[in-house]
């Protein structure tokens, strides 16, 4: 999962007098995508160990308690916007790093289901919150010059949020007996501590992004839309300099006062050339969460031991797929504006529906476990490249400027909706039809999208905003 890269409207021509310091803030927002990413995945390795402690055995309760986040992730998406205007995105960081380091010290201590599923919920708001926020108020302190590497720290930071959980998983599960029965299985200090650690450990890092929101500085173009322009000035003076400050100041307030004369509106969003491009953002959105690829963070014990995988070597692939993870996303990072996003979108729909499709015939004429694990890390490995960080990217480019927020908002609403549904099912779909029948379908889901790629999606590299709005609308602009 990685966050959308916004844009501002108008870059200052005079350069900042030095950069140490906005890379020091951008470093410290970027920790909310860090925890984005550990709490998301988390679960991969602690669910084998909370589902025996909880005693859950149906599939609708498995799939109930990897997605409820998902419910939290939706509505932290849906606020975080009204509210990061409304009261700062600063005070937004700050509340999630504060929601993060409560709810997973009180997952991982939950006396009861019900709790742990309450909690999961809460820490699912903290991701919704930050997911959103965090690119946001990088986006908007950066110069210009550095705006995208700054802005990419945040996914940067995701994925290594993601293999820390792996890694901190892995160092936390002990040994156990590959004929440990049930009962001593429930005694094990897996099932009654474990598990309960890997949850706890995130509050570590969460209590350090809770330090370093605290003395973070408001957004200016925050400051400046309230009027308060000489905090404002104070901000942009610590960032760039005094020349930097005044030509900033100058091209926030005129991207405002556009702003402000444009009166966007939902119903802007159902005009012809616009509600096309909002169809393709949900389409969008839901591809890359149908793609599957999620399901080998969320249930990678499952998917791995389905193919032979022994308890003991489960959580070292479990590694060695967000290894992976993390060296194709910072590869997609160097070629998302070389080879464009079209070209990337058409190439992972591809790849990831080979692996899926071979993974199915694997699982279905019992290839050896060794061939399973390269084809899913081939699989994950054509998702970081691609479709991961190209899906949000076209996301934040596709709409009108007028509407882009709107746009945007009801695009990753979509995200979170089909993630969950992705997860929520693929305990029952895994029983009704094996691992290999639910590849079977995520890999033509992926077909599927590659002939929506080839057909709708547009090539945006190089283009500006406007240039951009122009070709997707068309006369339906208006």
């Amino acid at each position: 999962m990685h966050g959308p890269v916004p844009e501002t409207a108008f870059s200052p021509s005079v350069a900042p007098e030095g950069t140490a310091y906005v890379w020091g803030i951008a470093i410290a927002a970027a920790l909310g995508g860090l925890l984005f990413g550990y709490d998301w995945v988390v679960i991969g390795g602690a669910r084998q160990f909370y589902e025996i402690y909880f005693h859950l055995t149906s599939a609708a309760l498995v799939g109930w308690a990897n997605s409820c986040a998902l419910v939290g992730c939706l509505a932290g998406s849906l606020a975080a916007g009204s509210i990061a205007d409304r009261h700062g995105r600063r005070r937004v960081l700050l509340a999630s790093a504060i929601l993060f380091a409560v709810s997973s010290a009180l997952t991982g201590w939950a006396p009861s289901f019900s709790s742990f599923i309450l909690w999961r919920i809460v820490g699912g708001v903290a991701i919704g919150l930050s997911s959103n926020v965090s690119p946001l108020y990088i986006a908007e302190v950066s110069p210009a010059g550095i705006r995208g590497r700054l802005v990419s720290l945040n996914q940067f930071a995701i994925v290594v949020g993601i293999l820390l959980a792996q890694v901190v998983n892995w160092r936390i599960a002990r040994p156990v007996a590959a004929d440990l029965g049930r009962e001593a299985l429930l005694r094990s200090w897996n099932v009654q501590y474990g598990w309960r650690w890997m949850f706890s450990a995130v509050a570590v890092p969460a209590l350090v992004f809770t330090l370093a929101s605290a003395f973070l500085p408001e957004s200016p173009r925050w400051l400046l839309a309230h009027r308060r322009g000489e905090e404002a000035r104070s901000v942009l003076e610590q960032i760039g300099g005094m020349r930097y400050a005044s030509a900033e100041i100058a091209a926030i307030q005129h991207s405002l006062a556009a702003e402000s004369a444009s009166h966007s509106s939902w119903r802007e969003l159902l005009r012809p050339g616009v509600r096309a491009m909002v169809l393709l953002g949900i389409a969008l959105a839901v591809l890359q969460q149908w793609t599957g690829i999620n399901i080998l963070f969320n249930y990678a014990g499952d998917v791995y031991r389905s193919a032979g995988h022994g308890a003991n070597t489960i959580f070292l692939d479990i590694v060695i797929t967000g290894t992976i993870n993390l060296v194709f996303t910072v590869l997609a990072m160097v070629l998302v504006d070389r080879v464009g996003r079209r070209k990337l979108m058409l190439f992972g729909c591809l790849g990831i529906a080979a692996a899926h499709l071979l993974s199915a015939l694997a699982y279905r004429n019992g290839w050896p476990v060794n061939a399973i694990l390269i084809l899913t890390l081939a699989a994950i490995a054509c998702y970081a490249l691609t479709l991961a960080p190209v899906t949000w990217v076209l996301i934040a480019e596709i709409f009108p400027n007028r509407v882009r927020s709107e746009g945007v908002s009801v695009a990753v609403s979509a995200l979170w909706t089909a993630s969950f549904l992705l997860t929520y099912t693929f305990p029952a779909l895994n029983q009704l039809l094996g691992t290999g029948g639910t590849f079977l379908i995520y890999g033509l889901i992926c077909l599927l999208g590659f002939l929506l790629a080839a057909r709708f999606v547009p090539e945006t590299r190089g283009r500006t905003l406007e240039q951009i709005e122009a070709a997707v609308t068309g006369q339906g602009q208006g």
